[in-house]
């Protein structure tokens, strides 16, 4: 049986268990690489160094983690502070996040997947980069509001505003797709 993360936490805090911690990495690091790949526009090799960044910060204040939110929440708030932390060291512009998946059930013609994928892409390419994150965060990552606050640091209110303003723009954005609207 796997044990949960909790489990594991506290066997690498008691006694200093590195199988322990190689565990949550495994566990979490396909979805915290994701989460950076999103934000650093896919970039790849920024994201896979920020989540090692994140690892290693997590490794090493992991008696911070106090359990009030997922560990993968606490994870999302490292990855979230170290590229803030890149982006300010860096003054990039504004990153095309990668397409989200599409469902193969009732999927349109390949060529209007390929169409799709490429105005979303663009139209959250001009949303805001907060809007941005919170979307990814809600939509392709499944946090609540009260995890992507704890996530970003900001308060819950902000974190409903930045997903209903993004929602608004994707959907003016977007009425091409959607002619009802």
């Amino acid at each position: 049986m796997i044990p949960p993360d909790p489990e594991l936490i506290a066997r690498a805090l008691r006694h200093d268990d590195r199988a322990a911690f190689g565990e949550l990495v495994l566990r979490h690091q396909s979805a915290v690489r994701r989460f950076l790949r999103q934000l650093t526009g896919g970039n790849h090799a920024l994201a896979d160094d920020l989540a090692q960044e994140t690892f290693l910060q997590a490794y090493r204040g992991l008696a911070l983690y106090r359990g009030d939110a997922r560990f993968l929440t606490w994870l999302f708030g490292i990855a979230h502070n170290h590229f803030r932390n890149a982006r300010r060291r860096e003054s990039r512009s504004t990153p095309q996040p990668p397409p989200p998946d599409l469902a193969d059930e009732d999927a349109p013609s390949p060529a209007r997947v390929v169409a799709l994928r490429e105005d979303l892409a663009s139209a959250l390419g001009r949303l805001d980069r907060d809007e941005q994150t919170a979307l990814h965060l809600c939509y392709q990552q499944g946090l609540t509001h009260p995890e992507i606050s704890v996530v970003t640091g900001w308060p819950l209110g902000t974190v409903k505003t930045h997903l209903a303003r993004g929602k608004d723009q994707l959907r003016r954005l977007l009425s091409a797709w959607n002619p009802s609207i």
